[in-house]
């Protein structure tokens, strides 16, 4: 059985790759409680990374340990190959323009507008005009394929679906090179899930997005992910593509991989990213 953990020395192709996401050793807790420890992780350019754990283990805490939202106690955090905290403050914003991040259950602002949710990455840190900024916002709702109706539509007026579709076009508003994704499907149906995979896919590949996924859904993690990383016991215990996720004898990731659902999509014939891929250009 291979070591999967990120931890080890890496070789061949993936140590060639770009880390657009690099972190080490990263330690984060809340009061006496460590959340993670002495974690590592890496996101390459143009991948999508399913990142999943048990709850309460940590992923969304670590999404914004990297975005900075969360103060960390040691270890070193890269983005694009820069050291976020020796970083200045005006370096700072200039980096944070080149990723979005769709939160949790969308965390649009209940009294704005869509068109004014979406257009609020670009007041903070562009000087354009209104009339521009309008057709900005209409070209991203466009892009997640929600109706030019929906723009003047409050976030309460809007179905679960709708919310996360505003939510991501708030979060591509900056054009960014990486995407981070929070639970991007929970709470929405089968069907609405599966449509709301493939807009991601579609969008990596067509934007040439670095996606980082945080995800408790096995049907993303097998239809749109290029690898995945699970978290446990405040550390990333593997990291690997779908097929070597599946060898791993860790007993967290047995029953999470072949519990009864996992047993069944390890059955059902495997739809890739690459045949999505493939579908599109035929």
């Amino acid at each position: 059985m291979p070591d999967l953990s990120i931890a080890a020395p890496q070789e061949g192709a993936l140590a060639e790759r770009e880390a657009v996401v690099r972190v080490r050793d990263l330690v984060v807790g809340f009061g006496e409680h460590l959340v993670m420890k002495g974690l590592d992780l890496d996101v390459y350019r143009g991948e999508v990374l399913g990142f999943v754990g048990g709850s309460g283990q940590g992923k969304s805490v670590l999404t914004r340990a990297i975005l900075g939202l969360v103060a960390t106690r040691a270890g070193r955090i890269e983005l694009f190959g820069e050291d976020r905290d020796r970083l200045s403050a005006a370096d700072r914003r200039r980096l944070e323009r080149r990723w979005g991040v769709l939160f949790q259950n969308g965390a649009l602002f209940s009294s704005l507008t869509v068109r004014q949710n979406i257009q609020m990455p670009m007041r903070e840190s562009r000087k354009i005009s209104p009339r521009l900024m309008d057709e900005l916002a209409m070209l991203k709702l466009d892009l997640v394929g929600l109706p030019a109706s929906a723009a003047d539509k409050f976030p309460s007026e809007l179905s679960g679906g709708m919310v996360k579709r505003a939510a991501l076009a708030r979060a591509l508003a900056l054009d960014p090179e990486l995407l981070f994704l929070d639970e991007p499907t929970s709470g929405l149906d089968p069907i609405g899930a599966a449509d709301f995979d493939e807009l991601i896919s579609t969008l990596q590949r067509t934007l040439g997005l670095t996606v980082f996924m945080v995800t408790h859904d096995l049907d993303s993690l097998y239809s749109i992910c290029d690898r995945v990383a699970a978290l446990a016991e405040g550390k990333v215990i593997a990291a690997g593509t779908m097929d070597e996720m599946l060898a791993c004898d860790h007993p967290w990731l047995r029953a999470y991989f072949h519990g009864v659902r996992g047993s069944r999509l390890v059955a059902a014939p495997r739809r890739t990213r690459g045949d999505e891929a493939e579908k599109a250009e035929s």
